[in-house]
Protein backbone atom coordinates (compact mmCIF):
# COMPACT_ATOMS: atom_id res chain seq x y z
CA UNK A 1 0.00 0.00 0.00
CA UNK A 2 1.23 3.19 -0.98
CA UNK A 3 1.29 5.93 2.06
CA UNK A 4 -0.60 8.83 1.60
CA UNK A 5 1.03 11.92 0.51
CA UNK A 6 2.00 14.37 2.97
CA UNK A 7 0.18 17.30 2.86
CA UNK A 8 -3.26 18.86 3.44
CA UNK A 9 -5.26 17.27 1.24
CA UNK A 10 -5.29 14.48 -1.92
CA UNK A 11 -2.47 15.29 -4.37
CA UNK A 12 -4.09 17.84 -6.94
CA UNK A 13 -6.83 18.42 -4.79
CA UNK A 14 -5.69 20.02 -2.21
CA UNK A 15 -6.29 24.11 -0.99
CA UNK A 16 -2.74 24.60 -2.42
CA UNK A 17 -3.11 23.26 -5.34
CA UNK A 18 -6.41 24.93 -6.92
CA UNK A 19 -4.63 27.98 -5.73
CA UNK A 20 -1.64 27.22 -8.16
CA UNK A 21 -3.91 26.19 -10.89
CA UNK A 22 -6.23 29.31 -10.26
CA UNK A 23 -2.88 31.57 -10.80
CA UNK A 24 -1.41 29.42 -13.89
CA UNK A 25 -4.83 30.12 -15.56
CA UNK A 26 -5.20 33.59 -14.88
CA UNK A 27 -1.19 34.33 -15.68
CA UNK A 28 -0.93 36.89 -18.94
CA UNK A 29 1.80 34.65 -20.04
CA UNK A 30 2.90 31.06 -20.62
CA UNK A 31 4.26 29.20 -17.61
CA UNK A 32 7.66 27.66 -18.24
CA UNK A 33 7.55 23.48 -18.06
CA UNK A 34 10.41 21.61 -16.97
CA UNK A 35 9.79 17.72 -17.47
CA UNK A 36 10.53 15.61 -14.40
CA UNK A 37 10.54 12.35 -13.07
CA UNK A 38 12.14 9.69 -11.01
CA UNK A 39 13.94 6.40 -10.68
CA UNK A 40 14.90 4.05 -8.20
CA UNK A 41 17.76 1.96 -6.71
CA UNK A 42 16.54 -1.06 -5.82
CA UNK A 43 19.38 -4.12 -4.60
CA UNK A 44 18.88 -7.73 -3.56
CA UNK A 45 20.31 -9.40 -0.65
CA UNK A 46 24.04 -9.79 -2.66
CA UNK A 47 23.95 -5.76 -3.45
CA UNK A 48 22.83 -6.09 -6.96
CA UNK A 49 21.14 -3.71 -9.04
CA UNK A 50 17.43 -4.32 -10.59
CA UNK A 51 18.07 -3.08 -14.35
CA UNK A 52 14.93 -3.03 -16.90
CA UNK A 53 15.13 -3.74 -20.64
CA UNK A 54 12.08 -1.72 -21.54
CA UNK A 55 10.50 -2.38 -25.07
CA UNK A 56 9.92 1.75 -25.98
CA UNK A 57 14.05 2.62 -26.19
CA UNK A 58 17.28 0.65 -26.49
CA UNK A 59 19.51 -0.08 -23.59
CA UNK A 60 18.62 -1.02 -19.62
CA UNK A 61 17.18 0.89 -17.52
CA UNK A 62 16.28 1.89 -13.83
CA UNK A 63 12.41 1.43 -12.46
CA UNK A 64 11.10 4.53 -12.97
CA UNK A 65 9.52 7.53 -15.28
CA UNK A 66 8.10 10.71 -15.76
CA UNK A 67 5.96 12.52 -12.80
CA UNK A 68 2.59 12.95 -13.77
CA UNK A 69 1.07 16.60 -14.26
CA UNK A 70 -1.71 16.59 -11.77
CA UNK A 71 0.64 17.45 -8.79
CA UNK A 72 2.16 14.01 -8.28
CA UNK A 73 5.51 14.53 -6.31
CA UNK A 74 8.98 13.33 -7.28
CA UNK A 75 8.59 10.37 -4.06
CA UNK A 76 5.18 9.30 -5.42
CA UNK A 77 6.11 9.07 -9.11
CA UNK A 78 9.04 6.87 -7.97
CA UNK A 79 6.49 4.81 -5.84
CA UNK A 80 4.27 4.62 -8.70
CA UNK A 81 6.86 3.54 -11.11
CA UNK A 82 8.27 0.76 -8.58
CA UNK A 83 5.02 -0.36 -8.66
CA UNK A 84 3.70 -0.56 -12.46
CA UNK A 85 7.05 -1.67 -13.83
CA UNK A 86 8.05 -4.38 -11.77
CA UNK A 87 4.83 -4.90 -9.18
CA UNK A 88 6.40 -4.76 -5.64
CA UNK A 89 5.55 -1.71 -3.41
CA UNK A 90 8.48 0.39 -1.91
CA UNK A 91 7.75 2.29 1.36
CA UNK A 92 11.35 3.85 2.16
CA UNK A 93 13.73 5.29 0.19
CA UNK A 94 16.39 8.53 0.42
CA UNK A 95 17.23 11.29 -1.92
CA UNK A 96 20.82 10.33 -3.23
CA UNK A 97 20.69 12.85 -6.67
CA UNK A 98 19.37 15.52 -8.30
CA UNK A 99 19.88 15.95 -11.97
CA UNK A 100 19.23 18.83 -14.80
CA UNK A 101 19.11 17.92 -18.02
CA UNK A 102 19.88 20.41 -20.68
CA UNK A 103 17.02 20.28 -23.52
CA UNK A 104 18.70 19.18 -26.81
CA UNK A 105 17.47 18.42 -30.27
CA UNK A 106 14.49 16.32 -30.29
CA UNK A 107 14.92 16.30 -26.55
CA UNK A 108 13.02 18.19 -23.74
CA UNK A 109 15.59 17.66 -20.70
CA UNK A 110 14.08 18.55 -17.51
CA UNK A 111 15.32 17.20 -14.08
CA UNK A 112 15.64 13.46 -12.45
CA UNK A 113 15.55 12.88 -9.15
CA UNK A 114 16.95 9.69 -8.15
CA UNK A 115 16.04 7.86 -5.15
CA UNK A 116 17.89 4.81 -3.08
CA UNK A 117 14.97 2.28 -2.53
CA UNK A 118 17.21 -0.52 -0.76
CA UNK A 119 17.00 -4.35 -0.71
CA UNK A 120 14.33 -6.39 -1.62
CA UNK A 121 13.62 -9.10 0.28
CA UNK A 122 13.59 -13.11 -0.27
CA UNK A 123 9.51 -12.27 -0.57
CA UNK A 124 9.50 -9.05 -2.80
CA UNK A 125 11.82 -10.70 -5.04
CA UNK A 126 9.53 -13.64 -5.71
CA UNK A 127 6.60 -11.07 -5.79
CA UNK A 128 8.75 -8.89 -8.76
CA UNK A 129 6.52 -8.81 -12.42
CA UNK A 130 7.28 -6.81 -14.75
CA UNK A 131 4.72 -4.09 -16.57
CA UNK A 132 3.66 -5.94 -19.58
CA UNK A 133 4.14 -4.35 -23.07
CA UNK A 134 6.27 -2.03 -21.29
CA UNK A 135 9.20 -3.97 -19.83
CA UNK A 136 10.79 -7.03 -22.27
CA UNK A 137 12.61 -8.51 -18.82
CA UNK A 138 14.50 -7.67 -15.30
CA UNK A 139 17.34 -8.46 -13.83
CA UNK A 140 20.02 -7.90 -10.96
CA UNK A 141 23.32 -7.18 -11.79
CA UNK A 142 26.78 -6.26 -10.05
CA UNK A 143 26.77 -2.62 -9.68
CA UNK A 144 29.64 -2.41 -12.01
CA UNK A 145 27.95 -4.80 -14.86
CA UNK A 146 24.99 -2.71 -14.49
CA UNK A 147 27.06 0.48 -14.65
CA UNK A 148 28.18 -0.69 -17.96
CA UNK A 149 24.72 -1.15 -19.70
CA UNK A 150 23.18 1.98 -18.77
CA UNK A 151 22.95 4.97 -20.62
CA UNK A 152 25.79 8.10 -20.12
CA UNK A 153 23.21 10.04 -18.06
CA UNK A 154 21.82 7.39 -15.77
CA UNK A 155 25.14 5.61 -15.92
CA UNK A 156 26.50 9.01 -13.99
CA UNK A 157 23.27 9.79 -12.13
CA UNK A 158 23.62 6.35 -10.75
CA UNK A 159 27.28 6.40 -9.98
CA UNK A 160 27.33 9.82 -8.36
CA UNK A 161 24.07 8.32 -6.09
CA UNK A 162 26.06 5.41 -5.10
CA UNK A 163 28.83 6.75 -3.95
CA UNK A 164 27.69 10.40 -2.63
CA UNK A 165 26.64 10.34 1.34
CA UNK A 166 24.45 13.15 1.02
CA UNK A 167 22.17 14.21 -1.85
CA UNK A 168 24.28 14.57 -5.26
CA UNK A 169 23.65 17.93 -7.70
CA UNK A 170 24.29 17.23 -10.94
CA UNK A 171 23.80 19.01 -14.35
CA UNK A 172 23.45 16.21 -17.74
CA UNK A 173 24.98 13.95 -14.91
CA UNK A 174 28.14 15.97 -13.85
CA UNK A 175 29.25 17.57 -10.55
CA UNK A 176 29.13 21.07 -10.61
CA UNK A 177 31.78 23.22 -9.69
CA UNK A 178 30.90 25.20 -6.79
CA UNK A 179 28.11 22.73 -5.91
CA UNK A 180 29.32 21.24 -2.29
CA UNK A 181 27.72 17.78 -2.34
Amino acid sequence: MVPPPVGDGERGDSARWRSVRRLMEQAPYEVPRIPASAGALVFDADGRLLILRPTYKAGWTIPGGQMEADGETPWEACLREVREEIGVEIYTGRLVCVDFLRPREGRPGGVRFLFDCGVLDAEELGQVEVQAGEIAEFCFVPVAEALELLSGPLRRRVRAGLRGRTCQYLEDGRPVGGVRN
